[in-house]
């Protein structure tokens, strides 16, 4: 099995005028802190299993 990676949770923020702003969305059933993994179509919570779908972009 393949090592697990350490989260590299500093790309997960940003600094601006001395105040911090969240670049990931947050899971509205786990709370501020776990943050939702972004796919093409979804966004998905790897805690406990939340799924928000994207709406299309109409051109």
């Amino acid at each position: 099995m393949a090592k697990h990676q350490s989260v590299q949770k500093y790309k997960y923020y940003k600094i601006e005028d001395g105040k911090v702003i969240r670049l990931k969305k947050t899971c509205p059933r786990c709370g501020p802190g776990v943050f939702m993994a972004e796919h093409l179509n979804r966004y998905a919570c790897g805690k406990c299993g939340y799924t928000e779908w994207k709406k299309p972009s109409k051109k």
